[in-house]
C-alpha cells in the first residue's frame, strides 16, 4: 500500500478493478498507516443493506487494516496483528494482541450466502482506551438508483463560490470538470478517489483554508478559442476544448489575498508532502556510506555529511500543514 500512495492514477487503479472484477478476492489487509485494529473502521464489509446507503462497489473483498507487532512504530501505541480464521460458512478476522501475550479476539465475522456473495457482521464495538477522542472520517457518497447523493454535495454547473468561510465543522465536496474529486475534512481540503470516495490525500492544511471561502471558477481565455466560420461549424474549434479547465481558488475576505490551487503535473491535486519510504531508505544507506568513507578519507571518527536535492523540504513527518511562511501564511517572526 505505501507503493500505491506513491504512484500515478492508472497503475493504482488497476488493484480496486482487478477487486471488483474478480470476485474470488475476498479479503485485503493493509498495513501501512500503523494504526491498530480496535476501530470498526479498520474493516470494511464489501456489501451492505440497501437501506443504510448505496451499494459501495467492492466486489466481494472485505478490506482490514492491519496493526504492528513492533514497540515503537505504531501510531496509537496498540501492537496488533491479523489472525483469519476459515470455516464451511465463510471465515473470521482475528486481532492477535502482543501487548496481552497474544491474546484472540474475533473482530468481525463473514458468512457466504454463494460463491459471489457474503455478509459480515462486527462482533464488537469501538474499543477505547483511556483518553482517547475517536472521531468518524466523513466520506462523500455519490448515490445510486436508490439513493440520492449527500447533503454535502456541491452540484453546479460551470463554477461556484462557497458563501460561508470554511470552518473545521464544513462539510462540503465536489466533482471538478476533469472528474477529479475535492472536498473538505476537519477544516482541511481533500482530494479523493474518483472511483470509491476514498481520501487520496491533503491538498490545503487547515492552518491555510480555515477563516477562508473556496471558488471553482473556469480558466478558459475565450480569446484563446478559434471559432470556426465554416457553415454547420459554427464553435467547431471551441468544442475540442473539452473537459472545461478550471481553477480551485481560496478567497481571504479579511486583506483580500486570493491564492490559486495549482493542481500537480498528473493533474491530481493531493500534496506528496512525505516522503516515499522506500526512497528515503536508500537515501539514508547513501547517507551512512558517504560518513563512512568520508571518515576515513579524512581520518575523523565522524564526518559531517550532508544531503542534497529537490523540491522536497522535508525527509520526515506527518502531512498536516501546507502554508507557506511569507507567501500563503504570515511570515515568521
Amino acid at each position: 500500500c505505501c507503493w500505491l500512495n506513491h504512484s500515478d492514477d492508472v497503475k493504482c487503479r488497476k488493484f480496486i478493478e482487478i477487486v471488483r472484477e474478480h470476485r474470488c478476492i475476498k479479503a485485503w489487509f493493509s498495513g501501512h498507516f500503523h494504526l491498530g485494529q480496535d476501530y470498526q473502521d479498520s474493516i470494511t464489509f464489501p456489501t451492505i443493506d440497501p437501506k443504510d446507503g448505496p451499494y459501495p462497489n467492492r466486489g466481494s473483498c472485505t478490506f482490514a487494516q492491519t496493526s504492528v507487532m513492533r514497540g515503537g512504530t505504531s501510531r496509537d501505541g496498540r501492537q496488533q496483528s491479523r489472525l483469519i480464521r476459515g470455516n464451511k460458512d465463510g471465515f473470521e478476522i482475528c486481532t492477535v494482541d502482543h501487548q496481552k501475550d497474544g491474546a484472540i479476539r474475533v473482530d468481525a465475522t463473514i458468512t457466504y450466502s454463494d460463491t459471489d456473495h457474503e455478509a459480515g457482521v462486527y462482533a464488537h464495538e469501538d474499543i477505547e482506551r483511556q483518553g482517547e477522542e475517536f472521531f468518524k472520517v466523513y466520506a462523500p457518497s455519490a448515490g445510486d438508483e436508490l439513493h440520492p447523493p449527500d447533503e454535502g454535495m456541491v452540484q453546479y454547473e460551470d463554477s461556484f463560490v462557497l458563501e460561508e468561510p470554511i470552518t473545521k465543522d464544513t462539510v462540503k465536496w465536489w466533482y471538478m470538470s476533469c472528474g477529479r474529486v475535492l472536498g473538505m475534512l476537519n477544516g482541511m481540503l481533500i482530494e479523493y478517489d474518483k472511483s470509491t470516495l476514498a481520501p487520496l490525500g491533503l491538498v490545503v492544511g487547515a492552518d491555510e483554508l480555515v477563516g477562508k471561502r473556496i471558488a471553482v471558477i473556469e480558466s478558459v481565455n475565450e480569446a484563446e478559442c478559434a471559432i470556426s466560420d465554416e457553415v454547420g461549424m459554427e464553435g467547431g474549434d471551441c468544442a475540442e476544448v473539452e473537459p472545461t479547465e478550471q481553477a480551485v481558488v481560496l478567497i481571504d475576505d479579511e486583506d483580500g489575498a486570493v491564492t490559486v490551487v495549482q493542481p500537480n503535473e498528473d493533474g491530481s491535486y493531493w500534496r506528496k508532502i512525505v516522503r516515499n519510504k522506500m526512497i528515503r531508505m536508500k537515501e539514508v544507506r547513501r547517507e551512512k556510506s558517504a560518513k563512512a568513507f568520508a571518515a576515513e578519507l579524512l581520518q575523523r571518527d565522524e564526518a559531517d555529511v550532508v544531503s542534497s536535492w529537490g523540491p522536497y523540504t522535508t525527509t520526515k513527518g506527518t502531512a498536516k500543514n501546507t502554508g507557506v511562511s511569507g507567501l500563503t501564511l504570515p511570515a515568521e517572526r
